[in-house]
């Protein structure tokens, strides 16, 4: 009986001592699609595992969700892309540290048979509009989705998202761009997923290289005082492991189809 009570002991001890290893050893990362479904975040997180034995798990959402999730305190790091949103995270004292870390750019693409240049995206938006070109969008509430609310409103455009050439989706980028080769029809994407996307046969960039198109990520690390299981510690880590030379170099040589995707751009 008293061997058995100590192996029962053990085993207590060690399951006890395992789950605990297991929770240091681990992050979550709430983070927009485009830097999961790239796969720029395995090569991040491979790298940083390898050199913390830190294993990191990302939940890949839109940004509208993804800042919900860490508010929920579901997450340690935020990594997303609408700067009045993370602005206001902070603000609101949800998050602790706020940095700049990459960018790319949205593109506007639309149907082959567009031949009309673009000279401004807001004077697009207005010939989608006017002549009730079929627009998709996102419909999340994904930094997408809230930076094509934006430019609407930048252009002066009241939208009726019961309008039958407003077609609201609510779907992530991929999925939102293959409605959107299907039905010939215009959407607004960022760069990375346009260039990673295969199924684009009927589609092209109609505006590009515009000032309202830049699209800055930031990284965030998450107060630990929403939630007693969050692992500061190893998310510190990791947050002040983006700012280094070694992120940056990952980042500007992550590529797909021989181009680059992002552009590390921390300003120390």
């Amino acid at each position: 009986m008293k061997k058995i009570l100590l192996t029962f002991l053990k085993i207590l001890v060690l399951t006890v001592f395992t789950n605990t290893v297991n929770a240091e050893s681990k992050i979550i990362v709430a983070s927009t699609t485009s830097t999961y479904d790239t796969g720029l975040l395995d090569a991040l997180n491979s790298k940083f595992y390898e050199k913390y034995n830190i294993r990191v798990q990302v939940l890949s959402l839109g940004t509208g969700q993804a800042i919900r999730t860490a508010k929920d305190g579901n997450a340690e790091i935020l990594l997303v892309h609408h700067e009045p949103s993370e602005l206001e995270f902070i603000k609101d004292g949800y998050g602790l540290e706020r940095s700049e870390i990459m960018y790319n750019d949205y593109i506007l693409v639309g149907p082959k048979e567009d031949n009309i240049e673009c000279l401004s995206v807001q004077d697009k938006l207005k010939q989608i509009h006017s002549k009730n070109y079929l627009f998709i969008s996102r419909g999340d509430d994904s930094g997408t989705h809230r930076k094509e609310i934006e430019i609407w409103s930048e252009s002066e455009l009241i939208i009726n998202d019961k309008s039958q050439w407003y077609l609201s989706v609510g779907q992530g980028m991929g999925s939102t761009l293959l409605i959107a080769n299907e039905k010939k029809g215009y959407t607004l994407s960022d760069r990375s997923t346009w260039i990673a996307f295969n199924y684009k046969n009927n589609l092209k960039i109609v505006c590009e290289n515009l000032p309202p198109l830049f699209n800055q990520y930031g990284i965030i690390l998450v107060n630990p005082n929403l939630n007693k299981n969050l692992n500061f510690n190893n998310a510190k880590k990791y947050f002040d492991w983006f700012k280094t030379n070694e992120v940056k170099e990952i980042i500007n040589n992550f590529k797909v189809k021989d181009k680059q995707l992002f552009y590390y751009n921390y300003n120390q």
